[in-house]
This record gives C-alpha cells, sequence and structure tokens, in this order.
C-alpha cells in the first residue's frame, strides 16, 4: 500500500497536482480532435517553469502540428501510428547553441566549458525536466501523453527534418493529445511499478540482497495488470528487459554518439 502524506489533517484529500502524477499512464490513442485555443502555450509555460541548472535553460523544445510534417517525424519514429494521430508532438533538444551565441556576442570565446561533458548532462536534463513539466501539466488538463524514445532510431535523419543546428539534437519526443478511451491503447489504467524496496536506498547504497525476490513479485503484479488487460502470455519484466538489453543494437540507437558528436557537441 502506497502511503501519501496527507496536508494538516488526516481528511484533506490528495493534492491535484500530486493525484496527476500517481495517475500517470502513457496513452497510444488519440481523438482526432484539435487542443483547445491557449494549451500548446500552457503547456509551454510549464515546461519553461521547471528547474534549471545555473538558470543556464540549455533546452528548446519543436511543436508539430501540420499534419504532413507530423507524418515525416512519425516514419522516422518508429513508424507509430499514435503520433500522427495525436494533434501535437513534441521534440525536446538539449541546446548549448544559445550560450555558444551569447559567449561569441559578449566576447568570451573559445567557451571551452561547453565543450565538457557535464554541460551535455546538464542540457539533456534540462531538457528531461521540461518534458516532465508538460507530461504533468497535460495530464493535468485532462490530456494523453506518450513519451517517445524512438525518435532517436534515426536522430541524424531528425536533426534533419527538424533543421536541428549545431550544438543541438533531439533527445526524446512528446505526443499529446485528447485520449481516445474506447481504445485500450488509450492507457485507461495505471502500469504497477517496481516496488520502492527495490528503487530506494536510504542514506548510502545497500547490498541488493532480495532483489530477484522483489523482480518475481514484480512480474507477478505486472503479469495480473496485463491479463486484466487482455494481453496474455506476455514475457515477465525480468526476462523482457534482460532480452531487450542483450545485443547491441537498438533500433539505431547505438549510433547516438556519432550523432551527438556530429551535432559539435565534445563530451569532453
Amino acid at each position: 500500500m502506497l502511503h501519501i502524506p496527507r496536508p494538516n489533517t488526516p481528511s484533506s484529500p490528495i493534492p491535484d497536482t500530486l493525484q496527476t502524477i500517481l495517475s500517470h499512464r502513457l496513452c497510444r490513442a488519440f481523438l482526432p480532435d484539435p487542443l483547445r485555443a491557449g494549451t500548446l502555450e500552457t503547456l509551454l509555460t510549464a515546461a519553461s517553469s521547471g528547474s534549471t541548472s545555473s538558470l543556464y535553460q540549455t533546452w528548446s523544445v519543436v511543436a508539430i502540428q501540420d499534419p504532413k510534417h507530423k507524418a515525416s517525424v512519425a516514419i522516422l519514429a518508429g513508424n507509430q501510428d499514435f503520433i500522427r494521430q495525436a494533434p501535437l508532438f513534441l521534440v525536446f533538444c538539449p541546446n548549448l547553441r544559445r550560450l555558444h551565441t551569447l559567449s561569441t556576442y559578449y566576447g568570451q570565446q573559445p567557451a571551452r566549458a561547453l565543450d565538457s561533458m557535464d554541460m551535455f548532462i546538464m542540457s539533456t536534463v534540462d531538457a528531461t525536466i521540461a518534458g516532465q513539466n508538460v507530461a504533468i501539466a497535460a495530464q493535468g488538463l485532462g490530456l494523453g501523453i506518450c513519451y517517445v524514445a524512438a525518435i532517436r532510431n534515426n536522430a541524424a535523419e531528425m536533426c534533419k527534418l527538424l533543421n536541428l543546428p549545431p550544438l543541438t539534437w533531439d533527445v526524446f519526443g512528446m505526443a499529446v493529445g485528447y485520449p481516445d478511451l474506447r481504445d485500450r491503447k488509450a492507457g485507461r489504467r495505471v502500469k504497477p511499478r517496481l516496488p520502492m524496496r527495490d528503487i530506494v536506498y536510504m542514506e548510502r547504497w545497500a547490498e541488493e540482497g532480495e532483489q530477484m525476490e522483489n523482480v518475481h513479485s514484480y512480474d507477478r503484479a505486472l503479469g495480473e495488470f496485463y491479463v486484466e488487460e487482455g494481453k496474455n502470455g506476455r514475457m515477465g519484466w525480468g526476462e523482457f528487459v534482460a532480452a531487450k538489453v542483450a545485443p547491441f543494437e537498438q533500433d539505431g540507437r547505438e549510433r547516438i554518439r556519432a550523432v551527438i558528436e556530429g551535432q559539435g557537441f565534445k563530451l569532453e
């Protein structure tokens, strides 16, 4: 049983934001309805309100609504229909180009810090925080979302399609729209996650100990979820992820480092 601290009094309701987070589920089936006026602006304001290291704000986002453009993106991202269905597709990009431009303008070249692995990580974290803020805001507005890692399958081609300049690249996408609740792929139920005892360590990392027992317990819980979703016969989570990470080839994502370096990131 998940313990949720209650504000003020034991009878206080769960705050709306927390309820939105705890109710998170991916949506892969969208209605064709366009987003209401002002929704995109609201989501992007939520994105820009996220934490950012040193106020560098090393991220950007490409918002795609044109059906033909979305279709081209979908082809490069696993050819997934829900990308075409969703009225909005966002591509989140780590962006060190802005800092490079400012360094040139203010006569601070060479901007050697931009060549560091730390700055690359910082920009990736900034983009990720912005994306999660959009996810929470969208779901709070009754929208469905689906993160899309498959935009990295053909990352170089995606950079060209989106006209991404040097010192930027496409780290993940997000489909946004109104869920088609007639379809199971709309994510009508919350999918179980690993137990906290297998994720959280208090004060210091501890021995995994009963890790496999925890995984087997999780396999059973997730298996029951899939049966209730009408997806019988699926292998356990542990076996599934072990099989997924066995080969080096990952649908083209094994070429990511070359793409990132081709976009001008030094990773020193």
